[in-house]
C-alpha cells in the first residue's frame, strides 16, 4: 500500500478520514431509526431489526472510530509512518458495503456484507501489526489481539444469523460491545495520562500525574471475563457478579481523576463521566442478572451510549485538536458536542430507572436526537479544523 503523501488533509492520517466517516454515520443511523423507520428495517425478515441496529453501530460507528484511533495512535505510539492516501481508501472501500447493507436490514445479503466486514477488519489488523513488527515490539500488541477477536465475533454473529440462532447472536452482540469496552478502558488509560497532565501544567514542562499502575489494566481484564461468562454460562449468576466486579473496577478507577479543580476542564470530565457510565452500566447488568427490577437493556445503553458515546466523542475531540496542531483548548463546538452526548446518554436510561417516567416511549427520539446533535455538532465544528493540513506530531497518547 502506497505511504506517499496525499493531496488532501482528511487523507495525512487514518483519524482525519474515519473520525468524520463515524461521525456522519453516527449521525444519521440512529435518528432514521427511531424516527422515520420507527424500530423496522425494510428487509429484515430472520434477523430481528433490533439486532441489526446494534450491530451496525458496534461495527459500524464505532468501527469506523476504532480505525481512525488505531490508525493513527499505532503509528504514534511506535513513531512509525501513518498509513495515508489510496491505503486509507482502501479501507474505508471495505468497510462501506456492509454499512449500506446493514442500513437496510438485508438479510439476502448476509454473506457479502460479512465478507467485506472481515475483510475491513483483517486490513486494519494489518496497519495495526505493521508498526509493531517494524519496531519489533510487542507494547501495545494487546490491541492487535482484540481486533481478531472482534473479527472472530463478526464470524460468529453473521453465522448465528444466517443459522437462524437469533438468541445466541444477541449474547455475541453483547460480547462484541463488552470488547468495546475493553478498548475504551485501555485507550483511556493512555490517553488520560496526557490530558490530565496537561490540564494540570498547560506549559508541557513538567508530569506530576502518573497513573496507578494496578488501576490501567484491570478493568480491561474484569471485562474480558465478564465477556467470557457471559458467552458459556449465560443461564448461571457467574455474569452478573461478574459485572458487579467490573463494576467495582470502574468505581475505583474514578480515583484517577482526585486531581483537584483541573477535573472541572471538560476534556478531563468527559473522560471521568464515560468511565462512571461504565460502572453504572455494569452495575445495572449485575444487580437485574440477580433479580433486581431493572432492565438490561438500561445497562447495555449505560454503556453503549454512555460510556462508549462519551469515550468516543471525547477522543474525537482531544485527537482532532492534537493531530491538527491545535493545543488542547477546546473550542464551543467541542464543549456543546461533549455536553450534547452527555444528555443522550441520561435521556436515553433515567425515565428507565424512575427519573422523568413521563418521558417514556418519547425518551427514544428525544435520545436520538440528542446523540446525533452531538455527532453534527463535532462534524460541523472540527471539519475546517481536519482539513487544515497542519498537523501536531505530539498527538495525544
Amino acid at each position: 500500500m502506497t505511504r506517499h503523501s496525499p493531496n488532501h488533509p482528511l487523507l495525512a492520517e487514518a483519524l482525519k478520514l474515519f473520525f468524520p466517516v463515524a461521525a456522519a454515520h453516527a449521525v444519521l443511523l440512529p435518528l432514521i431509526w427511531v424516527t422515520v423507520l420507527a424500530f423496522d428495517l425494510p428487509f429484515a425478515r430472520q434477523v430481528p431489526a433490533g439486532q441489526w441496529h446494534a450491530h451496525e453501530m458496534i461495527f459500524g460507528t464505532y468501527g469506523a472510530a476504532l480505525a481512525g484511533f488505531l490508525g493513527s495512535a499505532m503509528p504514534e505510539w511506535t513513531d512509525t509512518k501513518p498509513r495515508r492516501g489510496r491505503a486509507l481508501l482502501l479501507l474505508l472501500a471495505l468497510w462501506l458495503p456492509g454499512r449500506l447493507i446493514g442500513f437496510l436490514g438485508a438479510d439476502a445479503l448476509i454473506v457479502p456484507a460479512t465478507l467485506t466486514d472481515l475483510a475491513f477488519l483483517s486490513l486494519l489488523l494489518v496497519y495495526v501489526t505493521g508498526p509493531l513488527i517494524e519496531r519489533r515490539t510487542t507494547r501495545h500488541g494487546s490491541f492487535a489481539v482484540w481486533i481478531v477477536l472482534f473479527a472472530l465475533l463478526e464470524l460468529s454473529i453473521r453465522a448465528a444469523w444466517l443459522l437462524g440462532e437469533t438468541a445466541l447472536s444477541g449474547r455475541l452482540l453483547q460480547a462484541a460491545l463488552a470488547v468495546f469496552l475493553v478498548f475504551l478502558s485501555l485507550a483511556i488509560a493512555r490517553i488520560n495520562v496526557v490530558v490530565v497532565n496537561h490540564a494540570l501544567d498547560p506549559s508541557g514542562e513538567t508530569t506530576p500525574y502518573r497513573p496507578h499502575p494496578g488501576r490501567q489494566n484491570l478493568t480491561a481484564g474484569l471485562v474480558g471475563l465478564q465477556l467470557v461468562a457471559a458467552l458459556v454460562a449465560p443461564d448461571s449468576a457467574a455474569p452478573a457478579w461478574l459485572a458487579l466486579a467490573a463494576a467495582a473496577a470502574f468505581f475505583d478507577r474514578l480515583a484517577e481523576w482526585f486531581i483537584g479543580r483541573a477535573v472541572l476542564r471538560l476534556e478531563v470530565l468527559a473522560l471521568a463521566a464515560a468511565n462512571a457510565f461504565g460502572g453504572l452500566g455494569f452495575l445495572v447488568l449485575g444487580l437485574a442478572g440477580l433479580g433486581a427490577p431493572l432492565a438490561p437493556a438500561t445497562g447495555l445503553h449505560l454503556l453503549s451510549v454512555g460510556a462508549l458515546g462519551l469515550a468516543v466523542m471525547a477522543v474525537f475531540v482531544i485527537a482532532g485538536l492534537r493531530h491538527s496542531g491545535r493545543d488542547l483548548v477546546l473550542p464551543p463546538a467541542a464543549k456543546l458536542a461533549l455536553v450534547l452526548m452527555a444528555a443522550a446518554a441520561a435521556m436515553r436510561v433515567l425515565p428507565e430507572l424512575g427519573i422523568g417516567e413521563s418521558l417514556l416511549g418519547l425518551h427514544h427520539a428525544l435520545a436520538a436526537g440528542l446523540w446525533s446533535a452531538s455527532f453534527a455538532t463535532w462534524l460541523v465544528g472540527f471539519w475546517p479544523i481536519l482539513n487544515d493540513p497542519r498537523r501536531d506530531e505530539g498527538g495525544c497518547g
